[in-house]
């Protein structure tokens, strides 16, 4: 018996950048945010590009703490679901097709989100990582960490608790 030949790097590169593309234009909210994500292998980093629909403070000026929460939590529930699709498609559990055609997987439910905002964001790009703490069946645990120029330099930060959806499989 043969072995199949593997796709090109190139194409699986590809249909991983779509799917997750799907993913997150399929929610509205962070398409008005503006929230893009940059994905190295299983690494993602939220970018949410400067807008002054985002200032809260016009005097400082400052980025509104609705702005930065609602950045936290979109890369936290990006970043949690993502770390669950890539493990199937690892795995050869999902359809990467049906993914990119808008079948999207239920998002992670928020339990609660906790935030500390370190310091002013400033009128400028921002960018986070979130790291999955603990994933289970039927919960999970995300810490995010934001900064703009400096990545040592977090002006906020959040730990999240998310209700997981149920799988197919369970």
């Amino acid at each position: 018996m043969m072995r199949q030949k593997p796709e090109p790097v190139q194409v699986v590169k590809q249909r991983r950048d779509a799917a997750l593309n799907a993913l997150v234009h399929g929610v509205p909210y962070i398409n008005y945010l503006g929230i893009e994500f940059d994905r190295r292998g299983d690494e993602l980093t939220a970018v949410m590009p400067f807008d002054d629909k985002l200032i809260g403070n016009p005097m400082l000026p400052a980025l509104h703490g609705g702005a930065i929460s609602g950045f936290l939590e979109v890369a936290a529930v990006i970043g949690l679901s993502w770390a669950v699709i890539w493990d199937e498609m690892e795995r050869g559990e999902l359809d990467m097709n049906e993914l990119i055609q808008g079948h999207l997987p239920r998002l992670p439910k928020t339990i609660d989100f906790t935030i500390d905002y370190l310091r002013s964001g400033k009128p400028r790009d921002a960018y986070a990582r979130a790291q999955v703490n603990r994933s289970g069946r039927r919960y999970a645990s995300v810490h995010v960490e934001a900064w703009q120029d400096n990545r040592d330099r977090a002006f906020a930060q959040a730990t999240g608790h998310f209700l997981m959806p149920p799988r197919a499989k369970d």
